[in-house]
């Protein structure tokens, strides 16, 4: 009984622990519009897992505590035995099956979302190129371009609350638009068109790598993206068109 008592306490603390340790379930708290959704998404998965460890465990005590050998049993014959429970097979077999099942539904329903590019006129036009080792981001609309190199990484601008479309582009090989606190990425790939929406809601600068090994200096190709208010945004638009659209340009053309 004492094994028991301490096994229940042991197993309440850390469901204790794991619900304290981080109402953000061990996902950072996103930044954008679209990683709210993964993170909810992410919510809902943490708790399906807590539940099912719950019941598991709860079974398992129970099933201790109830059929214990007591002191006062002096038989040495086994309990009645049985061959099969039809009703609870049953149930064991298609219980994960439906909770597999809305789980797969409501990831299907995030990714959509996450993956879908609105044609929203007011949205920012970036072309997000990477390259062996760094970045380049191109703004059609501004003729803007910024280029990093290897140890001075670009960063790209986004005003807050304003969406973002992200032209991807690779000409040499894979490589992985990823950002963190965005809880969101897409891969480039060599003569792939592919595009990520992004939404920023909150105001500061946000580290960003590669998320796809791409050669010896992959771990080099680094970028931030500093997210501001509309109008530091169209101040720094019009500080970048001053200089016919090549101040901030590091490094040379990929």
């Amino acid at each position: 009984m004492r094994l028991l008592a301490r096994l229940s306490h042991r197993v309440a603390g850390c469901v204790l622990l794991a619900l304290a340790a981080g109402c953000s379930f061990g996902a950072p708290e996103p930044a954008s519009k679209e990683g709210e959704r993964i993170f909810s998404l992410w919510q809902g998965f943490f708790l399906a897992a807590m539940g099912v460890g719950a019941l598991v465990w709860g079974l398992l005590i129970y099933v201790l505590i109830r059929y214990r050998r007591r002191t006062s049993d002096t038989s040495t014959d086994l309990p009645p035995q049985g061959a099969y429970h039809i009703p609870l097979e049953i149930f064991y077999t298609a219980a994960p099956v439906v909770v597999v099942a809305v789980l797969f539904g409501f990831s299907v329903a995030a990714e959509n979302q996450v993956t879908a590019v609105d044609d929203d006129a007011d949205a920012i036009q970036v072309e997000v190129v990477g390259f062996q080792w760094s970045w380049q981001f191109r703004y059609p609309d501004d003729d803007i371009t910024i280029t990093g190199e290897p140890g001075s990484p670009p960063e790209l601008v986004l005003p807050v609350d304003r969406p973002a479309h992200l032209q991807l582009v690779s000409n040499d090989v894979a490589h992985s638009f990823w950002v963190p606190d965005f809880l969101s990425k897409r891969d480039l790939i060599p003569g792939v068109d592919n595009e990520i929406q992004v939404t920023p809601t909150e105001i500061g600068t946000y580290d960003g790598r590669c998320a796809e090994f791409c050669g010896l200096d992959h771990w080099r190709m680094t970028y931030t993206v500093r997210v501001v208010s509309e109008d530091d945004y169209q101040r720094w638009l019009s500080r970048q068109t001053a200089t016919a659209g090549r101040a901030g340009t590091t490094g040379t053309e990929p």
